[in-house]
């Protein structure tokens, strides 16, 4: 995700969710009524009722299919733009409404998420809303209501590496999301939501530990320092505090924390949101964690001046200082505040900006 937040109001987008619902009941009217409405109408969760264009439609073998155009708004969506695509057509008699994954859309293979292995990852919010709007049309036209619905994303397998769906054991392409069919710009719920998940796979795999770095960088660092299983890595990014909240309500037993040294200086100051906009790099408190390691007043003095906390990380390296280990305890208080509570064993990792490790707080309980 781009996190560079353009300036001014923002557009809101619609969910894939959304937009397969939109395509779905297209579909189902054209289906039976042999007229595609466009644009179309569906009822969102919470009461509003959008209207979709239609980016394609056709009759196909026993029913019909439509596809709609995902717009993200101004969100850094991976799926803005895609073509979402449903097909309707009769289901099983007293089948009900049933879901089927179609090119580009992803089987779930893990436990641990909303859906058991082997369905489709069309998410239950979605699920509902596709149901609810398909009931309502084959309401108002008396139509049948035994209905496969099959959605698809056209070049969704490749997308789908730009997510977290592999490592979450989505498989084959993307996931239908949404849980009110709106996507508000850069709210950060879906990276919220996938840390979540990313939790509830690793559990359900009986995983003991798991990782959450704020970049790819100590990501791959700590995957190595532990040989850690793709699945026990959590993209925590700059919410720590997120992961950590989380991991309160629903244990493992072992729980890393690994980054860079200006991210972990930042959770040593307490901050457990570690993006720019909730609070810089406190140079006067690192300054102060440089003394803790020993050095000399006047060293503590230039430390203050420096342009970066990697600066004062070289100074103490050059001087062999041990400030990425006092940053990592302090590192280690702030996160095993938000873990109170629990049983969890907490290490923090930092690393610099070639992957080596700089500072560790080992394993210790925060109970």
């Amino acid at each position: 995700m781009d996190e560079s937040k353009p300036a001014g109001s923002l557009r809101r987008g619609w969910t894939t969710g959304a937009c397969a619902t939109a395509a779905a009941k297209a579909a189902y009217l054209g289906w039976q009524v042999g007229d595609f409405p466009d644009p179309v109408e569906i009822a969102l969760p919470g009461g509003a009722r959008p209207a979709f264009t239609l980016a394609m439609s056709e009759p196909c073998d026993g029913g019909a299919r439509v596809g709609v155009v995902k717009d993200a708004g101004d969100d850094p969506d991976v799926t803005h733009g895609a073509l979402v695509v449903a097909t309707v057509r009769a289901g099983a008699p007293g089948s009900g409404i049933t879901f089927h994954a179609g090119e580009g859309v992803g089987t779930v293979t893990r436990a641990g998420l909303p859906l058991p292995p082997g369905e489709p990852a069309i998410n239950p919010a979605p699920r509902h809303m596709i149901r609810d709007n398909l009931e309502e049309a084959a309401r108002s036209i008396r139509g049948p209501m035994d209905i496969e619905v099959h959605i698809s994303i056209p070049g969704g397998e490749a997308l789908a590496q730009k997510t977290l769906n592999p490592r979450l054991g989505i498989m084959g392409g993307l996931s239908i999301l949404g849980t009110t069919g709106v996507v508000v710009p850069y709210s950060c719920s879906a990276w919220i939501h996938s840390i979540y998940r990313g939790i509830d796979v690793a559990r359900a795999g009986g995983l003991e530990h798991v990782a959450g770095a704020t970049g790819s960088t100590s990501e791959r660092a700590v995957q190595i320092l532990h040989d850690l299983p793709d699945h026990a890595l959590i993209d925590m990014g700059d919410f720590a505090g997120g992961m950590l909240k989380y991991l309160r309500r629903n244990p493992v037993p072992r729980v890393t924390i690994a980054g860079g040294v200006a991210k972990m200086t930042k959770l040593g100051q307490g901050l457990l949101d570690l993006h720019s906009r909730s609070g810089t790099v406190d140079l006067a408190w690192l300054s102060e964690r440089l003394a803790e390691a020993g050095a000399e007043p006047s060293v503590v003095e230039q430390a203050r001046s420096a342009n970066t906390a990697l600066e004062v990380l070289e100074t103490a390296k050059n001087l062999g200082l041990p400030l990425g280990d006092m940053v990592a305890q302090h590192a280690w208080r702030t996160a095993a505040k938000a873990l109170r509570g629990t049983e969890i064993a907490l290490e923090i990792a930092v690393f610099d900006r070639d992957g080596q490790l700089v500072g560790r707080m080992p394993f210790h309980p925060v109970a």
